[in-house]
């Protein structure tokens, strides 16, 4: 079971690994611990390449912070600042499908009003209606403390990885086991 901040981002980062690049930039005004950006382009073609019947690309940023407690103003700095280079990173165009930008916050404890802050986060933009593709804002947020995770109604699948990994180890490590031995 985890018990603190640094084992908790240890293991996450762990499972992020896989799939994600990993930077660990340097904030002084956050409590930014790391970047993880993924990638993917898929592309369909008849014959020969130069006959391509669709291409997309995805991409997801995921932002992760570390903090003992968690406050309604420290979290609103946090999201705006995901939200602010998220976008930034984000170059919508005709192969653009879809950019997620996504907040993780791992705490001991926070206040009530950050979690409501949290969950109620509704950020999501189009652009040239949906020609071009689309972004989603997620947000999740581990206490451990409560042994519990939390997000928005876009995070679930961020709430899962959460929950998984953290929380209940024995399950996790079944999990990777069994995406293992099918791979």
């Amino acid at each position: 079971m985890v018990t603190t901040l640094q084992e908790a981002q240890e293991l996450l980062l762990e499972r992020y690994m896989g799939y994600f690049d990993i930077s660990h930039p340097e904030t002084e005004e956050l409590p930014l611990a790391a970047l993880c950006e993924f990638h993917e382009h898929a592309e369909k073609y008849v014959l020969s390449r130069k006959a391509k019947l669709w291409q997309a690309d995805s991409h997801e940023y995921v932002y992760l912070f570390t903090v003992p407690h968690l406050t309604e103003a420290l979290y609103r700095q946090m999201e705006e600042f995901a939200y602010e280079k998220g976008m930034e990173r984000i170059t919508p165009g005709p192969e653009h499908m879809y950019s997620y930008i996504t907040v993780v916050v791992l705490c001991e404890t926070c206040d009530k009003a950050a979690r409501r802050a949290l969950q109620k986060c509704r950020r999501y933009k189009s652009f040239r209606c949906s020609f071009w593709g689309w972004m989603d804002f997620h947000t999740g947020m581990a206490v451990l403390s409560e042994k519990k995770a939390f997000t928005n109604a876009s995070g679930r699948s961020a709430a899962q990885l959460l929950e998984t990994t953290l929380f209940d180890k024995a399950k996790s490590k079944i999990k990777l086991f069994r995406r293992e031995k099918t791979l």
